[in-house]
């Protein structure tokens, strides 16, 4: 198995979880915040998308989706053009809200299946170009996919732990 091949199942076992996620999710409980405050289901979603559309384009200098394609004007999330979420302010994750998982999905499926676009083109040499000199050491694409994928695991594992709090506090 090559290096693409496993980032390639890597970011596959990521859409899964989302479409698991989303799976059946009524509009409230994706957009409720479970107990304590933390991040809703859409917003985690959300956010793991943008991550991924913004850090895989920059690497490969493609343009955002989010920009390209329209989906910051489809989800009209009233937020600044480049927000990814982070550093968000309740305000800010109250804001991400959906009237439905199927708009937030497709955005997702997009990111994802330019995302295995390129990683199909990959080569080994690839991995080892510099993609960001501003930490030390320099990040390499190799390093910076893993980073991307490490993060939205991490994000639709949170997801789906909020949907089961949020679900089993309505049981």
């Amino acid at each position: 198995m090559h290096a693409k091949d496993i980032l390639i199942e890597g970011y596959g076992r990521i859409a899964e979880e989302v479409h698991a996620v989303l799976d059946g999710l009524d509009t409230r409980t994706l957009n409720a915040r479970p107990p304590g405050g933390a991040n809703p289901v859409a917003w985690l979603l959300w956010h793991l998308a943008r991550v991924q559309d913004d850090h895989v384009a920059d690497a490969f200098g493609l343009g955002q989706l989010w920009h390209t394609r329209g989906w910051e004007e489809r989800l009209g999330l009233g937020l600044p053009s480049g927000d990814t979420g982070y550093g968000h302010r309740p305000a800010q994750v109250a804001a991400v809200r959906f009237a439905s998982g199927k708009l937030l999905g497709g955005y997702f499926d997009a990111v994802h299946e330019r995302t295995l676009g390129v990683l199909r083109s990959l080569t080994a040499k690839d991995l080892e170009r510099i993609v960001d000199e501003r930490w030390d050491p320099p990040v390499t694409l190799g390093v910076r996919l893993v980073s991307v994928l490490s993060d939205d695991l991490q994000h639709v594992g949170q997801a789906a732990y909020a949907r089961g709090l949020l679900q089993s506090a309505d049981a």
